[in-house]
């Protein structure tokens, strides 16, 4: 059995490491609340102009085509990795990056996030581009990243953009998705995706009516398109950023729930302990006076 001044320095650690918990588990929740209030808000956007563009294309003659609608042989695959920058999140970052080692084939992937860059140096796949991603996920980081994707697809260096990150569901669920989102040949179940759970199943409504669009579909394409996959990738980082505190919320209550059960036991041993050393103190002061009679 430890003794008691073993058993007093675990129980100072486990106190202390039971406050640091408890001040990250504070934090986290901080900043859930703000992440996941941006996450549900910007929806709406995503979703109108979804719609927008789905009425647009339904509109669209056969002559006018978009290179970014165009389905084409796939030769190397474009992937959008968004991982966070800190661990602490339980197992938020291996699910995630579970379905980066199902991609078989040429790949080149471009990385958000601290804990996918390092993982695609460690394994030796092609990383071409890496952007910094921040708690607050302003529209001015999201911007380059979706530019260079869509540049890389015009010019043909990759054939399709996937995001892969973790999409926010609620406070406990996170789920890894690979989330297709070049080309944009099916922009009505990017409506339905967008709408969630309970609306996902309710018919797309297209306006019928005879448009007149100037300067012309192709201009509207050209600013419309950038404008939706901008806003896609921002609801994508929007999604990821709140599933990060989430996790890291619920992995830090986890390790102080653990810390406040492993604390009452190391008490009740030392309570044991102590009350050993006593007894075994008052049979040896019995065993002397009966020696000195």
């Amino acid at each position: 059995m430890p003794s008691t001044r073993d058993i007093r320095r675990r129980i100072k650690s486990v106190k202390n490491t039971r406050q640091i918990t408890k001040a990250m588990e504070l934090v986290a929740a901080s900043k859930m609340g703000k992440a996941q209030h941006a996450a549900q808000s910007g929806r709406p956007f995503a979703q109108l102009l979804a719609k927008i563009l789905d009425g647009v294309a339904h509109q669209l003659g056969e002559d006018t085509i978009h290179p970014l609608l165009v389905r084409r042989e796939v030769r190397t695959r474009g992937v959008l990795l968004i991982t966070t920058d800190r661990g602490l999140c339980g197992a938020l970052n291996a699910n995630v990056l579970r379905l980066v080692t199902e991609i078989n084939g040429p790949a080149k992937f471009v990385s958000m996030g601290r804990k996918g860059t390092q993982f695609l140096a460690r394994t030796g796949r092609e990383l071409v581009a890496e952007f910094p991603l921040t708690d607050k996920v302003v529209l001015k980081e999201i911007r380059p990243a979706a530019d260079f994707l869509v540049q890389a697809f015009l010019e043909g260096e990759i054939d399709t953009v996937e995001v892969i990150y973790a999409q926010f569901v609620n406070t406990l669920t996170q789920e890894p998705v690979r989330a297709p989102l070049l080309p944009l040949t099916d922009l009505g179940q990017i409506v339905k995706q967008l709408r969630g759970a309970k609306e996902a199943d309710a018919p797309i409504e297209h306006d019928a009516r005879e448009m007149l669009f100037e300067p012309g579909p192709a201009s509207l394409l050209n600013v419309l398109l950038p404008l939706f996959i901008t806003g896609e990738l921002h609801q994508f980082a929007l999604s990821a950023k709140a599933s990060e505190h989430s996790a890291r919320m619920v992995a830090m209550k986890t390790a102080k729930d653990n810390a406040t059960s492993l604390l009452e036991d190391l008490t009740l041993e030392y309570n044991k302990a102590r009350q050993a050393a006593i007894t075994q103190e008052i049979l040896e002061i019995a065993a002397a006076q009966y020696s000195a009679a």
